[in-house]
């Protein structure tokens, strides 16, 4: 309770009237005594001081005689208002300087009870007692009158009881204006405690507000003094916190969602090695289903050292590539922070693609050199004989332009297959859309690669019937059908068989070309489609084969709305599956520039 600010103000101001009320009341009381006292001998002074001669010479004459004691009484009584001789709190005695006793007295008990002070004593030894005690109970005078052989002491004792009752009254007096004033001060402190704290326990409630989040609440501002200042303030700083901390939540919003879907993975490890913070994408490249478990040194250490990672400084980082199951990551390694709460950042980038695609590039590279080497040979060794040889019979030169045109039309070939993916990449290959049989398609198909099947002593199925008219580009489709049905009779040991089937599902019309050939390995299911692949490089290559053509046969049904699929199967040979709509939007083709 004593922590409230209200409380402590009116403590301080009720200790603060006490105190002042405390130190008035004693200076007071003290200054009365000391006054009553200073007023006492100087009275007496007054009286019987040497000056004045008169007075004390007639108390010695008076003195000198046989009934001195009696005189001095009556010269006192007439003095008694002087003297301030009141018989109730101020008595005179006149005493027997010998023996000390009373022989005359106002105080009507008598003088048989006097104590023997040290006024008194050194008045019996011939000297004016007039020496101050202000801590006795009594003020006393004792002055010793001789005259003749008598010897009388005059003694003066006033008992304070003027000074005790007037100081009693001045503490009473005191009393109640402290109560009155502690009552005032309660009040004062009251209102102004509240003045004071009302402000700043509105203070309290609006940063009670900020700390629970609500930095809408704003505090009035009702004066202009430091209060009213704070408050302004205070309102200002709440206003730039909000607007810091909205643009702080943006960020870090846009940073989470970023961090959540980035496709690069993200790790961080803490001093300790341990792993503070990762995202989806790194739980999925390093595929564990507990990534909180792991450390450092489970996944990076053997390529790159914790320790001197967190003492690189940026810019720098450090990079190494780490291998799970067949995919390849790039990580790149740097510190994200040099106090103690830092660590290190691992960024994982799968290269899986980049490098397949690299050793993709690499092969049809050479794959192509190869290709365009060989019937360049040919063509330039031919050309050379008949242009060296002048007495080439006919029937041979004829033989030699043969084998020129044929290999130049196998360089034109793969000339066309490059240039064609180039512009399905532009988006320039036109379609001539029209509407026509899709079994006439198949049967021209069949028809033309009969010889060829036949050459090799396959077995050509027809298990189709009723295929519907479709819109479609009939000569890029039959450049489809005629790869698929091409690469089976190439691929299939002589003596296979190779069927074709098809018909329609819904909105849908299907085709399948199936062969019992060798078949295509599970790990090369995945890749067939993609561009410059072969499942067997050497044989590819012994049959002239590029790996585009199942790419552009892929590209050209995408561009139909539909699909070409391989199909898992039991047992040896490959099935490729094309889906094709039977109707869909015509639209106008770009205009193909390269025409």
């Amino acid at each position: 309770m004593l922590r409230s600010l209200h409380l402590k103000l009116m403590l301080i101001m009720l200790l603060l009237i006490t105190s002042l009320m405390t130190v008035v009341g004693a200076f007071l009381m003290t200054n009365v005594t000391s006054f009553y006292t200073d007023a006492f001998y100087s009275q007496m002074k007054a009286v019987f001081d040497e000056s004045n001669t008169g007075f004390v010479q007639s108390l010695r004459m008076e003195a000198a005689g046989d009934d001195g004691a009696a005189r001095l009484q009556t010269m006192i009584e007439v003095s008694a208002g002087s003297l301030g001789i009141d018989s109730r709190t101020r008595n005179y005695y006149i005493l027997d300087a010998k023996s000390g006793k009373c022989l005359a007295s106002s105080d009507t008990r008598g003088g048989d009870d006097l104590r023997d002070t040290a006024n008194l004593l050194a008045a019996r030894n011939g000297q004016v007692g007039q020496t101050r005690d202000i801590t006795a109970n009594y003020m006393d005078v004792a002055i010793p009158i001789s005259g003749g052989n008598n010897h009388f002491i005059i003694y003066i004792l006033d008992n304070r009881e003027n000074v005790n009752e007037l100081n009693s009254q001045l503490f009473m007096i005191i009393l109640q204006s402290l109560l009155f004033g502690l009552l005032i001060a309660v009040l004062l402190s009251f209102l102004l405690s509240k003045t004071m704290t009302l402000p700043i326990e509105r203070l309290t409630s609006s940063a009670e507000h900020i700390a629970a989040g609500d930095f809408g609440s704003r505090i009035a501002v009702e004066s202009s003094d430091e209060i009213g200042i704070l408050t302004t303030t205070f309102n200002e700083m709440s206003e730039t916190l909000q607007t810091t901390i909205n643009e702080v939540k943006s960020e870090r919003n846009k940073l989470d969602t970023l961090f959540l879907h980035m496709t690069d993975g993200v790790v961080a490890f803490s001093r300790d090695r341990s792993i503070m913070q990762f995202n989806p994408a790194a739980e999925q490249m390093l595929r564990q289903k507990d990534m909180s478990a792991l450390r450092y040194d489970d996944l990076f250490q053997p390529q790159v050292d914790f320790d001197y990672v967190l003492a690189l400084h940026s810019p720098f980082y450090e990079d190494c590539e780490y291998t799970v199951a067949d995919t390849t990551l790039e990580v790149h390694l740097t510190p994200f922070s040099n106090d103690t709460e830092g660590g290190v950042l691992a960024v994982l980038h799968d290269v899986t693609q980049q490098r397949r695609d690299q050793e993709i590039r690499r092969e049809f590279v050479a794959n192509v050199s190869h290709e365009l080497r060989t019937p360049l040979t040919n063509v330039r060794s031919y050309a050379e004989t008949l242009h060296d040889a002048s007495d080439v019979p006919p029937e041979t030169a004829n033989g030699f332009l043969d084998v020129i045109i044929s290999e130049t039309d196998r360089m034109a070939h793969i000339v066309q297959d490059l240039l064609t993916l180039s512009k399905f990449d532009y988006g320039h290959m036109e379609m001539n859309m029209t509407r026509f049989p899709l079994s006439d398609a198949v049967d021209g198909v069949c028809n033309a690669v009969e010889m060829a099947a036949r050459n090799h002593r396959h077995t050509l199925v027809r298990s189709y019937q009723s295929l519907p008219v479709i819109m479609g580009d009939r000569g890029r489709l039959t450049q489809v059908l005629m790869n698929i049905v091409g690469n089976a009779i190439k691929y299939t040991p002589d003596g296979g068989r190779i069927e074709l089937r098809g018909g329609t599902e819904g909105e849908e019309a299907w085709l399948e070309v199936s062969d019992n050939g060798i078949g295509i390995p599970a790990k090369d299911r995945a890749h067939v489609f993609e561009r410059f692949y072969r499942v067997d490089k050497a044989r590819s290559r012994e049959s002239g084969g590029t790996g585009l053509g199942l790419s552009i046969a892929a590209e050209i049904v995408a561009q139909h709305s539909g699909t070409l699929s391989l199909v898992d199967r039991d047992g040896p040979g490959t099935t490729f599956r094309i889906t094709l709509p039977i109707c869909q939007d015509v639209q106008e083709a770009p205009h193909d520039e390269t025409n």
